[in-house]
């Protein structure tokens, strides 16, 4: 059973892409076999398709961290032929072929059912981007985060994460300030809820002061580095950010003050590693109450033709909402 796929591989002069046909026998061992109708290109499939060792060790190589699709066979008696499934982080896309081809093989303890709720193409809009997005949100308001906490800040919000977060917090009625350094994008991200924008050269001053002025009720930091931390020095007392991405610097210029003066926390998201069923919490929230109806204003459709100038764009940071990569 042949499949197309995007082939990344390790070259003299440095890492090629192509498209390839590829055959079952050559996927990984695996429980569940997917025939894959969606996938969606996130920062880290770009790093993976530029050899980022941190991402992926071994090449020749498929990226694509998240996939939807229907189950051709299955080992595990958890799943059928014909379910219709969704699998996102663990290592789909890292070093195990992913979305990016047509068909993946993978454990069954890495496959979510689709929920009710949710389709194919959306849960694949949202992705681990999306997802991250709600587990940020989630976190958040686990550690005590309400509407009534005021104005909650959201960094890199044009990006797959930031998209998601800010149209989400906006639906569960937050006053949400949205982070951009593309001035193209301020009428963009009010159409999906953001009450106000904060350029970012603004949410950067400031990175030599020890405090900033009280302002945030919560954030969603996707960036690090200095931005990160300046959302910390300005969060109200009591509050919290959710950190989820480094695409400025892994590094924060940190001090313990805004710990012990203001008793705000820094929370730390991670979606790869999140036990099963902390995962199908989520995806059920996405498909129940925090479903978001608005996702088609997100979208950014792909193929396996088109992905490859995708991962360019991305990596030069002009990417807007979410790329969705439809096979077929």
């Amino acid at each position: 059973m042949g499949f197309r796929a995007l082939l990344i591989e390790k070259t003299d002069q440095g890492f090629s892409r192509r498209l390839v046909e590829r055959d079952i026998d050559q996927l990984p061992e695996g429980d569940v076999l997917i025939d894959v109708s969606f996938s969606s290109l996130n920062y880290k499939d770009a790093l993976s398709a530029t050899g980022n060792p941190g991402v992926t060790r071994n090449f020749p190589h498929t990226p694509g961290i998240d996939a939807a699709g229907t189950v051709l066979e299955s080992s595990d008696p958890a799943f059928s032929a014909g379910d219709q499934v969704v699998v996102i982080g663990f290592d789909l896309g890292m070093n195990t072929a992913g979305g990016f081809g047509e068909k993946i093989r993978v454990p069954a303890g890495w496959v979510v059912p689709l929920p009710s709720g949710l389709s194919l193409e959306q849960s694949m809009v949202l992705g681990t981007a999306g997802f991250t997005a709600a587990l940020c949100v989630h976190k958040l308001e686990a550690a005590g985060m309400t509407p009534d906490s005021g104005p909650v800040l959201v960094t890199g919000a044009s990006g797959g994460v930031g998209s998601v977060a800010v149209m989400l917090l906006a639906k569960l009625g937050y006053e949400v300030a949205a982070v951009t350094g593309k001035a193209t994008q301020h009428e963009f991200l009010k159409q999906i809820g953001a009450s106000s924008i904060v350029a970012r050269e603004d949410a950067r001053a400031g990175a030599d002061r020890p405090m900033l002025a009280e302002q945030w009720g919560g954030a969603v930091d996707t960036v690090g580095g200095e931005i990160l931390f300046n959302a910390v020095k300005g969060l109200r007392y009591g509050c919290s950010l959710a950190a989820c991405g480094l695409v400025d610097s892994p590094a924060i210029p940190a001090s313990v003050l805004p710990f012990i003066l203001r008793h705000v926390n820094m929370l730390g998201v991670d979606s790869v590693q999140l036990p099963l069923e902390q995962k199908r919490e989520i995806w059920l929230k996405l498909a129940g109450d925090w479903q978001l109806p608005e996702l088609d204003a997100l979208k950014r459709p792909l193929s396996l033709d088109t992905v490859s100038d995708a991962i360019d764009k991305i990596l030069a940071g002009e990417m807007v909402g979410r790329g969705l990569l439809a096979h077929g």
